[in-house]
């Protein structure tokens, strides 16, 4: 659904959001769900995050994202590989919209660019030290 969880008041409410998710991605892939939690949009409250470690969720949040998002307003791949080459950062969660054709487009050489600069990728586990 992908609400603005700064919105939902009630732990039932807050879990039912989260249990939907959980079920959508079981339906599709056959797998639990890592239990992470990132608020759509970046909104949440401090009660939101308690809720969400209640429910055995380790919360996330990105410290790179761009306007990737509008399937009708598709940003221009060369001037996407600048913005994000030139914001990029160690410790970097990049935010990246897999609804964006324009990702899909510039993925390889994004990576690669990246890579040149000297950055390596990992997992959220491997973040976490798990």
């Amino acid at each position: 659904h992908h609400p603005d969880m700064s919105s939902i008041k009630t732990q039932s409410a807050f879990q039912e959001e989260l249990e939907q998710v959980n079920k959508a991605f079981f339906d599709l892939t056959g797998q639990e769900m890592v239990k992470y939690y990132r608020p759509p949009q970046g909104k949440y409250t401090l009660e939101n995050l308690k809720q969400a470690k209640e429910l055995g969720y380790q919360s996330f949040f990105w410290s790179l994202a761009y306007v990737d998002w509008n399937t009708d307003q598709q940003p221009d791949p060369q001037q996407s590989i600048e913005k994000l080459c030139s914001r990029i950062h160690p410790g970097a969660i990049v935010l990246l919209h897999n609804t964006s054709d324009t990702n899909g487009q510039i993925m390889g050489d994004l990576l690669t660019r990246w890579e040149e600069m000297g950055y390596q990728f990992g997992t959220l586990s491997e973040l976490c030290g798990k």
